[in-house]
């Protein structure tokens, strides 16, 4: 087998260049020159007479056939790193890669992530946020938390953690002379948007059949935690997911004005399908699993 196998340092070369996209950030990586890196490519195509990058001026873009074996090897690296987990003793200390977003991360994961860290020490947690489609291999992440349709991650596992339903939040103080909460009060009142999910107003306007009132008025922020905080500050009425506002709700913090409560998706821990699921990745599956039925029971 080793007959037909190229160099497995050209084949790292190539694969952080082509992950990176810059042999310069590839050689940085990988603590070498980038003329070293150049001739590790170099040395891999001419091995298997394609190229595999198009070089532009200080660019390069992977040729169809670079795009395939990138593919391939990412693929099997990712494999070899797990055989050598499971067989070495440094795998007795792990990392797990986990990304969600912002306010959920705020919300929902870090406070409970304190137990997860008392039951196993030894795994190091890195926690990302971000709002982006998720792209395992790319991003090398374990495991997302995503919100959606059930249909939308046929292509992963996936594990229910939260319903995604939302209905307005303010704090007490501003309704405490209100009469009704109903078309009117929503028209005079300012209206708060999170912009990672601007069209809240309007599917909850819409699922409860009011009418008359603009979902786009009212002021906006960059993520559902700063407008959260604008609600509980009395500003205005902001769309809260549930899961999330939880705490604020039993601590008396935020209220909800109105009972309809608008749910169409929910949130889902997602990870690759993979015969060799790592047992770093089980366990963090599995107590998640725990924090979903606790959550249920109103612990």
């Amino acid at each position: 087998m080793s007959k037909i196998l190229p160099s497995l340092n050209a084949l790292r070369a190539f694969e952080a260049a082509a992950r990176l996209k810059s042999l310069t950030r590839a050689a940085e990586e990988m603590n070498v020159t980038q003329a070293a890196v150049s001739r590790q490519v170099r040395t891999l195509e001419e091995y298997l007479e394609v190229a595999l990058f198009r070089r532009g001026h200080r660019t390069i873009e992977l040729t169809s056939e670079g795009s395939n074996l990138f593919k391939s090897i990412t693929s099997a690296f990712s494999e070899i790193e797990h055989a050598v987990l499971l067989a070495s003793r440094r795998g007795r200390r792990s990392r797990l890669s986990v990304r969600t977003y912002t306010t959920f991360a705020q919300r929902w994961l870090i406070p409970k992530l304190a137990r997860f860290h008392t039951r196993y020490p030894a795994i190091e947690v890195f926690l990302s946020a971000s709002n982006a489609q998720i792209d395992f291999e790319r991003d090398h992440i374990d495991a997302a938390i995503r919100y959606g349709r059930e249909d939308e991650f046929q292509d992963y596992e996936r594990e229910f953690v939260a319903p995604y339903q939302i209905t307005p939040i303010c704090s007490p103080s501003m309704i405490e002379n209100v009469a009704a909460f109903d078309e009117d009060f929503l028209r005079r009142a300012t209206l708060l948007h999170s912009m990672a999910r601007p069209r809240n107003w309007n599917s909850w306007l819409q699922a409860t059949g009011m009418s008359g009132i603009d979902p786009t008025k009212g002021l906006k922020f960059e993520s559902s935690a700063m407008a959260y905080d604008a609600a509980m500050q009395g500003i205005g009425i902001a769309m809260g997911v549930l899961c999330m506002v939880a705490d604020d709700l039993r601590a008396n913090r935020l209220v909800t004005p109105f009972p309809q409560v608008h749910h169409e998706e929910n949130f889902y821990l997602v990870y690759r399908l993979s015969k060799h699921l790592s047992p770093v990745l089980m366990q963090f599956r599995d107590w998640i699993r725990e924090e979903v039925e606790a959550d249920s029971k109103g612990a």
